[in-house]
């Protein structure tokens, strides 16, 4: 179970100001899609939407597996070092305890996190690359998700022993695959990544299940059956449409008028 630590407003104000200092200091792989500016989940299944198959693995409790010793291995690794006191200070900064006698890991509920996380990772996400470009395959990591997809029929099997063999030489067992969450997919099945789907066409899109529960919500709402939390919730998920596939909102408007996707707009 990933645990959730939320620093006070001054240490995350903190926190904030070192990101902005390391941020020019540590470098983050062009592979990661994760919490940076102009990338997301959409940009993320792009990369992959007209390959044919598909390989995604999950990394096993990510967050709670970063440590100090893990980040400043890696600051070593690109010639970054700091003195004893800073050290300390980003060690205290980043990474907390559950207990005083627990070790410390990454503050999953952090502002620094998602950028401690990705920096730690760029060896990682270097060297699966240069294994990727070997193979003809692209790859992209999003978190603790790991997307591989390629044209070529079979290339992806056993990629798993690569990958297990790259997390071993950097972290040894402190960060590791979680099994249960690997998934090999082609065309002949449904292809999602991060939430969401590459139909067959190679395009991404919203789903068919989720296209007919919005437009079930957009005709409830016109019909003012929705409570409150139910209005919520589908404002969140036309706004996601809108970001996804607009093209599928544009289908709303022309079915339940301008006037009410306006009104789930505000």
């Amino acid at each position: 179970m990933r645990r959730i630590a939320h620093p006070s407003k001054e240490l995350k104000f903190i926190q904030r100001i070192i990101v902005k200092e390391l941020s020019s200091l540590l470098p983050v792989h062009e592979c990661a899609y994760a919490y940076r500016t102009g990338r997301g989940i959409k940009e993320n299944a792009l990369i992959h939407s007209k390959n044919s198959y598909l390989l995604k693995f999950d990394l096993s409790n990510f967050f709670n597996s970063l440590t100090p010793d893990i980040f400043f291995a890696e600051c070593k690794r690109n010639n970054i070092s700091f003195d004893k006191d800073n050290a300390s200070i980003i060690s205290n900064c980043f990474f907390y305890r559950e207990h005083r006698k627990a070790s410390l890991k990454l503050s999953v509920g952090a502002p620094s996190s998602p950028f401690i996380s990705n920096a730690i990772m760029y060896s990682f996400d270097k060297s699966i690359e240069k294994a990727c470009n070997n193979k003809g395959i692209n790859f992209t990591r999003y978190a603790d998700d790991m997307t591989f997809s390629t044209n070529t029929k079979h290339v992806l099997v056993g990629f798993d022993s690569i990958v297990k063999d790259v997390l071993f030489d950097l972290f040894r067992d402190a960060i590791s695959l979680n099994h249960d969450k690997t998934i090999f997919s082609s065309k002949a099945h449904n292809r999602h990544i991060t939430g969401v789907t590459i139909s067959n066409d190679d395009n991404i899109s919203l789903g068919r299940d989720r296209k007919r529960y919005i437009s079930s919500a957009i005709h409830h709402f016109s019909l003012d059956r929705l409570n409150e939390s139910e209005i919520n919730k589908l404002k969140g998920l036309l706004a996601f449409s809108e970001y996804i596939e607009p093209a599928f909102v544009a289908r709303m408007v022309k079915k339940y008028g301008a006037e009410v996707i306006k009104k789930l707009k505000k």
